[in-house]
């Protein structure tokens, strides 16, 4: 898995953004704060998936996503979808590792990080897990509004290229208005 050199990649401005004084990345989960500055309404605006993730299960069209800040410390991450024409809501709890920003669900099976940008208002939803017996793992650029920053996209391709994904991977989803699930 190649490393993507900050100093061949983006504008200066953009490099100088993804390095401290000493070059470092400050692509670092969230602090401890972050569970309340994450929580509210995101829109997915750009995802990259591995190659082990089921093509009829790749996100294409994104409805904006909801994260709650549970008293516990958990989080709730909340979302609709269609799917045959019908849809259906996907709630999911996850609780604090101990790492800052990072999360899990599923008994530890499932694992989210949150990696705050440093462009306002930006976030990278990284999450690992498996399906259909297969590790996956997916990234998910996310903003306040659905309009695309090209700064922040620029940050999340080089991520995508840290965590040894193709640039070829990298997509910008449809952006759809939530749905309501039909109740029982």
């Amino acid at each position: 898995m190649g490393i993507l050199p900050l100093s061949s990649t983006g504008s200066p401005v953009l490099r100088a953004l993804l390095a401290d004084a000493r070059g470092a990345d400050v692509l670092e989960p969230s602090l401890p704060w972050g569970r309340r500055v994450i929580a509210g309404t995101w829109y997915v605006k750009a995802v990259v998936n591995d190659k082990n993730m089921p093509k009829e299960i790749r996100l294409r069209k994104a409805s904006p996503l909801t994260l709650t800040a549970l008293g516990s410390g958990d989080l709730e991450v909340r979302f609709t979808f269609m799917k045959e024409d019908q849809c259906h809501e996907k709630i999911k709890r996850m609780q604090p590792t101990g790492e800052p920003g990072k999360y899990s669900s599923n008994g530890g099976k499932k694992y989210m990080s949150i990696l705050e940008l440093p462009v306002e208002g930006h976030y990278i939803l990284f999450c690992q897990g498996q399906i259909q017996g297969k590790s996956v793992s997916v990234g998910k650029l996310i903003g306040r509004n659905p309009d695309v920053s090209p700064e922040a996209l620029e940050a999340f391709k080089i991520f995508a290229q840290r965590k040894g994904f193709s640039p070829e991977d990298i997509f910008t989803p449809e952006q759809t208005e939530s749905c309501e699930p039909a109740s029982d």
